[in-house]
């Protein structure tokens, strides 16, 4: 009991994000997107692909 408020408001709040209009700046967002070079995005890539736990499978058998 008690979250009568709380989905309330979350309701209230997602109707105002879908239904309101914003102004975006696309030229920003190109500027912004174009700017990255494609190192620094290989870079990340390499990060997020390493697994932390390849390692461990050896110590399992």
């Amino acid at each position: 009991m008690g979250r009568g408020r709380a989905k309330a408001k979350q309701t209230k709040v997602a109707r105002e994000l879908k239904y309101s209009t914003h102004d975006t700046d696309f030229d920003a967002l190109q500027r912004e997107l174009s700017s990255s070079s494609s190192d620094d995005r290989h870079e990340d890539d390499k990060r997020y692909d390493e697994d932390p736990y390849d390692g461990y499978d050896e110590y399992r058998r």
